[in-house]
């Protein structure tokens, strides 16, 4: 996007109005807002539809599949945002991405509302996977385009919109939750459908009026004559892909662990392709180079922490249903309340290593060290969690406090490599590919739950100790090793720190 359609677009927003910010921050604030609510109450009672009995309301799936395919679902929705993104610059814009993807979303969350076969329950993964990746990359680059590259309000606004879907994650699973586990599980769709809804509301209604052309300009259109081309191969893509399915699905070649599989490989493929590209290209510079070759341990770190992370919403939910004591001091707790925890312990604990850092100044730890601090972490959360089972032994209702302290620890280590990750990105990312090196960082997370998908199979009550003990083992082992060779990495940085 040429510097004048930047200014043009900055001068069309009301710049007071939220907090001191754009008016436009608070239609992006309550738009994210009712979009998390959305996605992370359907995700707080997803794994149980799953592997809940019919008779219970859910669709009888075994729990490790159940798991593996939350897993795939997360890594394709963070696939789409590539795609979702790409559409966005080059055919219709920030502003229609948003729009649309709300509306596959709550399409989506529609079809898990009404009762229906496990093909209709697909179908609406389907369709929050391609909402998910229209909306999500595009409406925080909507933010970014409502400040010009000067204004000190930037980075404030930032927070404040992470604060929005903090929020929303932190209250989705305690209303849909509740509603999901204790009256029905369509009815707790149908609130995260209702949710999505609220969000478009607002996008729709104060837009226009908020934030003036933001989101509208589309950065770098398509010719008339590259679009013929690309509907062209659009169309044949599709038309290849059901002819693929139509042959392998009848035959046994393509099944669920087959496509599990490929995605586990993709997930690593194009991250692998997407540095290639950038590393080989004319455009990138000798110092660049070494740049991106410093940011391949700390992709293969964040792999390593978001497939325990991500955890959170699989292995540790299947644990907090059937392994924690959910009647506690005097109370019956939701096995879905968990899922609070993460939101609700970035929003209290962010400002505080935020302040932590600044605090050091000069003496904080270099980003491949605070990457090795949050590696140690996420092991940590791991180790904790076998605790319960070597002192009590197995098949004993463990304390619900074990399960709160893993879910803390994992947060710490993620306030100290999320935030970093992000920043280490834009900072190391060659100047000709700066966008795509930040789809990158988030593909660390699609190629970490392409790989849940194949590692949770291997969990049970049984094996619950070795699970837990290997995966929290291998990523403080990591962590040592990282920390170990982060001289030799802020070497190859070229200056960044």
């Amino acid at each position: 996007m040429l510097d004048l359609n930047k200014q043009k677009i900055v001068d069309s927003v009301p710049q007071k109005g939220f907090f001191g910010h754009p008016k436009g921050l608070f239609t992006l604030f309550f738009t994210e807002f009712w979009e998390r609510f959305s996605y992370y109450g359907m995700k707080a009672i997803l794994v149980y539809y799953m592997y809940y009995e019919v008779t219970k309301g859910g669709l009888g799936i075994p729990e490790t599949t159940a798991f593996a395919i939350t897993s795939i679902y997360g890594s394709l929705v963070y696939m789409s945002g590539i795609i979702g993104g790409w559409l966005a610059d080059r055919i219709f814009g920030t502003s229609k991405a948003v729009f649309y993807g709300g509306i596959f979303i709550m399409l989506g969350h529609i079809v898990l509302a009404v009762p229906g076969s496990i093909s209709m329950f697909f179908v609406s993964m389907v369709l929050i996977v391609i909402g998910t990746g229209l909306l999500k990359p595009n409406v925080s680059s909507i933010v970014g385009d409502i400040y010009s590259q000067q204004d000190n309000r930037r980075d404030a606004g930032f927070s404040i919109f992470y604060m929005g879907i903090n929020l929303g994650g932190f209250l989705s699973p305690l209303i849909v939750g509740e509603i999901g586990m204790n009256t029905s599980f369509h009815l707790g769709f149908g609130l995260a459908a209702i949710g999505m809804f609220i969000g478009l509301l607002v996008f729709m209604f104060t837009k226009k009026k908020n934030l003036g052309l933001a989101g509208t300009i589309v950065a770098n259109p398509l010719s008339a004559t590259e679009k013929k081309k690309v509907y062209t191969i659009i169309g044949i893509g599709i038309v290849i892909i059901a002819i693929i399915l139509a042959i392998t699905i009848p035959a046994g070649i393509l099944t669920f662990d087959t496509f599990a599989i490929v995605v586990g490989i993709l997930g690593f493929l194009i991250p692998a392709i997407y540095i290639t590209v950038m590393y080989r290209s004319p455009k990138t510079t000798s110092d660049e180079r070494s740049r991106l070759i410093a940011y391949i341990p700390l992709f293969l770190a964040s792999v390593m922490f978001w497939a325990i992370q991500e955890q959170g919403s699989t292995i540790l939910a299947g644990y907090a249903d059937k392994r924690t004591q959910l009647d506690f001091a005097g109370m019956h707790l939701s096995p879905t309340l968990f899922q609070s925890l993460n939101p609700l312990f970035i929003i209290v604990f962010a400002p505080i290593i935020g302040w932590l850092w600044v605090k050091l100044g000069n003496r904080q730890p270099s980003i491949p060290k605070k990457f090795s601090i949050g590696l140690l972490f996420a092991g940590l959360s791991f180790l904790v969690i076998l605790l319960p089972a070597y002192f009590g032994g197995e098949g004993s209702l463990v304390n619900p406090l074990w399960l709160v302290l893993s879910y803390f620890i994992v947060v710490i280590g993620e306030l100290c490599l999320s935030p970093v990750g992000l920043s280490a990105t834009t900072k190391l990312a060659p100047a000709a590919f700066s966008a795509q090196t930040m789809s990158l960082w988030f593909l660390s997370n699609a190629a970490a739950q392409g790989l849940n998908a194949q590692i949770v199979k291997f969990y049970s009550e049984k094996t619950e100790m070795m699970y837990f003990g290997i995966i929290g083992g291998c990523s403080i082992v990591l962590a040592i090793v990282l920390f170990l060779l982060s001289p030799a990495i802020q070497n190859k940085m070229k200056g960044i720190k």
